[in-house]
């Protein structure tokens, strides 16, 4: 038994939806394995920028900060997306989170259910037995260089930047995953061009002689770009760079057949965050159609990886492939052949992966 502080963050759009979702898989849990769950909730995004104009209050990472474990949900607004002279975003938050906690590996497992093999537009022969698991840098890149204008603002520049420090330290975490699982590693780089993936590859090639027991392969992230699609039963562990990781996992969420599907965990040294990648979604906001099931498998990977809990991560899981196999779907995940009375809302999906569990 175990006494755990979760804090919720559903932030923007339907982030607040199906954050709800995974927080009612949370308490089964909790009764069902005799554990005690307390909760806080934070602001981060646009509704904090509503509420107190800063798109991560204060109050909101130190909460962060104190709690064993985040369960987040999403950031962004469309009323900033055109607007590129607005000096406060939503994303700020974002990014200011991970630097403030020091989240610098998010890890997006890949890993089809049979039942939506057909939900994908690969064909399910390609796809049947993917399994790969991202390590995506986190807190360097063009996202956290220097950038700015000049010439009167008719050049833009974005500066990437890498440190030794930085590389080694995803490449390790990566690198230990990879002995649990196929002992198979991808390091996605653009050595042929780029000064930053020079040194990419040269500190992975160095970190690898310390783990002789995993094959390693590097690919340019063009190349591993048209695999995903073409083979993506030949990656088992692949780490890559800030901006190749947040497009190429992208890419990936088709093999999954929906970004609905898709969980994530952004770790560091300290309190890990956890979140759907499908983003805040303002287009179904409010209207309960929603895929919570990224944000319950959200919660199992949290399960997992901060509190050690793996009984309880993979009732979580076995759960969702039984409401699969069962025939439930969101609408994001049916296809033609899906009777219209198992297509259901957030809440009555959710509400079926706590009858499995």
């Amino acid at each position: 038994m175990a006494s755990k502080h979760i804090l919720i963050v559903p932030g923007d759009g339907i982030g607040q939806e199906v954050t709800a979702v995974g927080k009612k898989v949370l308490d089964k849990i909790a009764a069902k394995f005799g554990h005690t769950f307390t909760y806080d909730e934070a602001l981060i995004g646009h509704v904090a920028i509503e509420a107190t104009g800063n798109p991560l209050p204060d109050e909101s990472l130190e909460k962060m900060r104190k709690s064993d474990a985040v369960l987040f949900g999403a950031v962004g607004h469309p009323k900033y997306d055109n607007d590129p002279s607005a000096k406060v975003r939503p994303e700020q938050g974002l990014l200011k989170m991970r630097k403030e906690l020091g989240l610098y590996a998010n890890l997006r497992p890949i890993k089809l259910f049979d039942e939506l093999l057909g939900a994908s537009s690969i064909k399910p022969e390609i796809l049947k037995g993917a399994d790969i698991l991202f390590f995506r840098e986190l807190t360097g890149d063009i996202y956290f260089g220097e950038k700015g204008r000049k010439n009167n603002g008719d050049t833009a520049f974005d500066i990437a930047e890498y440190s030794r420090y930085e590389v080694e330290r995803i490449a390790r975490k990566a690198f230990e995953a990879a002995r649990t699982r196929r002992k198979k590693l991808c390091s996605v780089d653009k050595a042929n061009v780029i000064e930053t993936s020079r040194l990419w590859r040269e500190v992975v090639q160095k970190v690898a002689k310390e783990y002789p027991d995993v094959e390693v392969e590097h690919q340019f992230v063009d190349a591993t770009a048209m695999l995903l699609i073409k083979d993506p039963r030949r990656f088992d562990v692949v780490v890559t760079a800030n901006l190749f990781g947040d497009i190429l996992t992208d890419e990936a969420s088709q093999i999954a057949g929906s970004m609905g599907m898709l969980a994530s965990a952004s770790i560091g040294d300290g309190t890990g965050v956890y979140e759907p990648i499908h983003g805040s979604a303002h287009d179904i906001t409010g209207k309960g159609v929603a895929n919570p099931l990224a944000s319950i498998l959200s919660a199992a990977l949290l399960l997992d990886i901060s509190f050690g809990m793996k009984a309880e991560s993979e009732a979580v899981i076995n759960a969702v492939d039984k409401v699969l196999k069962a025939g439930f779907r969101t609408r994001d995940i049916a296809d033609a052949q899906t009777p219209a009375d198992k297509i259901l809302g957030t809440d009555a999906i959710g509400a079926e992966v706590l009858k499995f569990l």
